[in-house]
């Protein structure tokens, strides 16, 4: 089965570059392009793509906005990845705290792109781990507060979901997770969707910033 995208960006040129890009793989198709906010919803329903990619600064919508509007109003979202100019950006860090998978860069290359995509899709582990602890020790610390705290504190955590979360937030995937731990990859899926649960948290992405913006994790 192919893996279907929504590309969302008010540029044609770049929509354009990226659906050639990603199309020239066998199990990649672009569904569908949405080049304003208004036109994003309609399509996620009626396409059910398994990826939006959507810039996150736009003139005419905010990525953030558009974002909150998909996990606040369609059942089952599909994966969100931001596509950016610049990694180290604040909008970059709201994304993912609105509930973003993870983000690829403009300037990427073709196989990085594809890989991006693949990797959000999957699920299995954080996109370019590196860059959100970066992202996170620039901007965490203004979102983090006791809430964030109180919040991980209630969440209780095992000592083995502890472990599985420190090694989510290294980007490692469950079968890595596994090798770390001396387990099962079987094993390790138990405490990883307990993390999610306990968290709150939609996806990894979610639960590895909570834990940096508790002090959870340290993001130095």
């Amino acid at each position: 089965m192919s893996l279907t995208i929504l590309r969302v960006d008010d540029e044609p040129l770049v929509r354009a570059g990226l659906r050639a890009v990603l199309e020239a793989q066998p199990d990649i198709e672009v569904v569908g392009e949405a080049a304003d906010r208004a036109a994003v919803i309609p399509l996620v329903r009626r396409l059910r793509p398994d990826v939006i990619a959507m810039d996150v600064r736009m003139p005419l919508m905010d990525g953030i906005e558009a974002i909150r509007a998909v996990l606040r109003t369609v059942p089952d979202p599909p994966k969100i990845v931001v596509v950016t100019t610049f990694e180290n950006d604040e909008y970059v860090y709201g994304a993912l705290r609105a509930g973003a998978d993870g983000f690829l860069l403009k300037r990427a290359r073709p196989a990085e792109i594809v890989h991006a995509v693949r990797l959000v899709a999957e699920g299995d582990c954080l996109l370019f781990p590196a860059a959100v602890r970066e992202l996170a020790a620039s901007y965490g610390q203004e979102h983090g507060n006791a809430a964030a705290r109180t919040a991980m504190e209630r969440a209780a955590l095992t000592d083995r979901e502890e472990q599985v979360l420190r090694l989510m937030a290294r980007g490692l995937s469950n079968a890595e997770i596994a090798a770390c731990l001396v387990v099962g990859t079987e094993t390790v899926k138990s405490p990883a969707s307990s993390v999610l649960a306990k968290l709150g948290a939609r996806d990894r992405t979610q639960a590895v910033i909570a834990a940096y913006e508790s002090g959870f994790v340290s993001s130095g």
